[in-house]
């Protein structure tokens, strides 16, 4: 199914997907979805953005529909209420400012300011209320989110978010020791680290108040159910591997499964493209054969109490939005301006980004 333009209108056009990146069975097997909120999704967290000095206005203005942060989630989590929807999107939007600072941070040595930063995350995921007006927008805003977050279930899921998030945080401090030292991770190490780097367990878990149900560990350590969550993230993280290798090159990144295979495994490039495309498309079909395992089980579950129909009900609304990550991920990155390293005037430096740490130069 082609892509819809973006900005103002959910209407279909076709998107250009260049050859060596196209998945026909993306296309034609995976039909994109669109929370119908998008368009204030969109209005909203450019606001959000603003208030929490996340970006400025004219970096909003020029850049931050252009990046369709908010169309991939509105891609994601279909079915959420619009205040989910709306807390996950803003959230997300932070995620990738975080990961622009963090990449900065790298590129120009400030080890001090990311220890501080690193630091003040861990502590606003166990208080967020007490850092909501902190002078780094980085740490009001993930104060902010993390407030709404915890608020749509129970103490055991924000128990559960937090110590996924703690785990991504150090994987961040992980990934930076190893830019600043030069060290490129073998294959495996990789996979390992890019598992918390990408955030797999955090979309999952935002799978559950999108379904407005906590599930239960059963069912999350289901082994069809989890198989199908790993491998719908694992395509979304190896696809943006495909898709951002162009980009991480040109800025020196030594993080990314084309690059640990040319590095430990002594591929040329374009071996180790041929190899990631091998992996996504093993995680699509996978994927299908896992979805069928799952639907499965939920009618195993649904064994006609009220409670078992409201969670298999919640199972296969998860699901089914684990599918739509294939989608969501596959059409942003054929649209976002993150990825168009060829229309900057430098293809190292990103044009949306602030190159400044809070407090420093």
């Amino acid at each position: 199914m082609p892509a819809f333009v973006q900005r103002t209108t959910t209407t279909y056009t076709p998107a250009l997907v260049p050859p060596a990146l196209s998945l026909p069975a993306i296309e034609a097997g995976f039909p994109r979805q669109l929370h119908p909120y998008w368009p204030k999704l969109q209005e909203n967290t450019r606001a959000w953005l603003l208030e929490m000095r996340l970006m400025s206005a004219p970096m909003i203005e020029a850049y931050a529909d252009g990046l369709c942060y908010t169309d991939l989630m509105a891609g994601f989590y279909i079915g959420a209420p619009d205040e989910v929807l709306q807390a996950i999107a803003d959230y997300s939007a932070w995620f990738f400012a975080w990961d622009d600072r963090h990449d900065r941070d790298v590129i120009h040595g400030r080890s001090a300011a990311w220890e501080r930063l690193r630091i003040l995350l861990h502590a606003t995921l166990d208080s967020p209320k007490e850092h909501l007006y902190h002078q780094d927008p980085l740490v009001a805003g993930f104060a902010d989110s993390m407030v709404r977050l915890y608020s749509f279930l129970g103490e055991g899921w924000n128990a559960r978010f937090a110590e996924h998030s703690h785990a991504v945080i150090e994987a961040y401090d992980k990934e930076f020791h190893n830019r600043t030292s030069g060290i490129v991770p073998t294959v495996e190490e990789y996979l390992e680290l890019r598992r918390l780097t990408f955030a797999h367990w955090i979309w999952l878990d935002l799978l559950e108040p999108s379904a407005q149900y906590e599930l239960p560990a059963a069912v999350r350590e289901n082994a069809a159910y989890r198989r199908a969550a790993l491998l719908c993230q694992e395509f979304a993280a190896w696809y943006n591997d495909l898709c951002s290798l162009p980009k991480e090159m040109a800025g020196g990144e030594l993080h990314n499964l084309g690059i640990s295979l040319i590095h430990h495994e002594g591929m040329t490039l374009e071996e180790s493209v041929k190899e990631v495309r091998r992996r996504v498309e093993e995680c699509i079909t996978g994927f299908l054969d896992a979805e069928e395992q799952v639907l499965r089980y939920a009618e195993e579950i649904d064994n006609g109490s009220v409670r078992g129909a409201e969670l298999a009900a919640a199972v296969r609304a998860c699901l089914f939005n684990m599918r739509n990550w294939f989608s969501s991920v596959y059409w942003f990155h054929h649209e976002s301006g993150r990825y168009m390293v060829d229309s900057w005037d430098d293809r190292s430096t990103p044009p949306y980004v602030n190159n400044e740490a809070a407090g420093e130069k």
